[in-house]
């Protein structure tokens, strides 16, 4: 269970940094707005990650979490931020994915 809390705080994690790239682009009460998702998300991420750890090593938790957080939002990117997706940008995000894999299957819980 606690590798699914895991893997949503990634995905919030995804949602921080997605608010945070459209408040950078708004002005005015737009840009406000954006800016309360980012605190919202960035809340929610923190308080899952925090569960996850309690009964997953921290190393472990942190590194998926982070590499949640990055292939989300590099895929984020590329998909509405019109981010270029060439060889290299999409072989790394492979290997990024493969070790995120391989955390979960060498964890001992």
């Amino acid at each position: 269970m606690n590798w699914i809390i895991l893997i949503i705080a990634g995905l919030f994690e995804v949602g921080f940094a997605s608010c945070l790239a459209r408040a950078k682009e708004t002005s005015g009460t737009t840009s406000t707005w954006w800016m309360a998702g980012f605190f919202v998300c960035l809340s929610i991420s923190m308080y899952l990650l925090y569960k996850a750890t309690q009964t997953l090593p921290i190393g472990t938790a942190y590194a998926v979490w982070t590499g949640v957080g990055a292939v989300g939002t590099v895929l984020v990117g590329i998909i509405f931020f019109r981010e270029p997706a060439d060889f290299w940008r999409l072989f790394f995000l492979v290997t990024l994915i493969g070790s995120i894999i391989g955390l979960k299957f060498v964890s001992s819980h």
